[in-house]
């Protein structure tokens, strides 16, 4: 992906955050269900580990959903790890446009000396005035949501009209980092980017390492990287 697409898919992506903050579902990966079932589809005589693998589940929901009124810990009423997402992503692009801001954008155009003549000063007073509240500028300490901010950025570095100058190698570089970071950051809480991780359960063929790929909306998949066997979802349901 480029720095411009990076940028367009946190400001899509935003409203998705929002959304996800009051879900009850978990973006853990690798996804502990499905890896109990991989492991019992892998190896039939694993069905101790799977049952203690359930029970323990089980325990937790019943924790998750106790009574508010309970003393101990319930289920809070937001996702922590989307706000904490959201708060850093934000926080991380406000940090970027303020550093390009005060690289590119250029001062607001000063009023008209009083000596010049009243329709000319005026005329250049208005300029000065409209100069000034463009609203294309950047506004240091305001209130920048990210979706504003990424299309602020994005703007910058598709090098669009305003009152700013050239942007910078450097600032250039610094966008495309803290963009990449963040929209990593969005998929990843969202559940739609391409993950892959280690199972410590060999391989029942030839004892090698396996590894599982899922995410971005495809159910995920244990793979071989020795003998290359795979093991896909309907796999495990024919073992089930």
């Amino acid at each position: 992906m480029t720095t411009a697409e990076y940028l367009r898919t946190i400001a899509l992506r935003w409203t998705d955050l929002h959304d996800a903050l009051a879900s009850t579902g978990t973006t853990a990966w690798p996804p502990a269900g499905r890896m109990t079932d991989y492991l019992r589809a892998l190896d039939e005589a694993d069905a101790e580990l799977a049952e203690a693998a359930r029970m323990q589940a089980a325990y937790n929901r019943q924790f998750l959903d106790r009574n508010p009124q309970q003393i101990g810990a319930t289920r809070p009423p937001l996702r922590i790890e989307v706000l904490d997402t959201m708060r850093t992503v934000q926080a991380a692009l406000v940090a970027a446009a303020d550093q390009v801001a005060a690289a590119v954008q250029r001062s607001p155009m000063p009023g008209a000396p009083r000596t010049w003549p009243a329709a000319d000063r005026h005329r250049r007073d208005k300029l000065a005035l409209a100069d000034s509240a463009d609203p294309r500028r950047w506004r240091y300490g305001g209130r920048h949501t990210a979706p504003h901010t990424a299309l602020w950025l994005l703007a910058r570095v598709q090098d669009r009209p305003g009152p700013f100058r050239p942007l910078p190698d450097r600032e250039r570089r610094l966008i495309a980092n803290v963009a990449r970071e963040a929209c990593a950051r969005v998929e990843t809480v969202l559940d739609i980017a391409a993950r892959t991780a280690t199972i410590a359960h060999p391989c029942p063929d030839c004892g090698g390492r396996l590894t599982m790929h899922g995410g971005a909306g495809v159910s995920p998949a244990a793979h071989c990287t020795s003998c290359g066997r795979t093991w896909t979802g309907q796999d495990v349901a024919a073992a089930a």
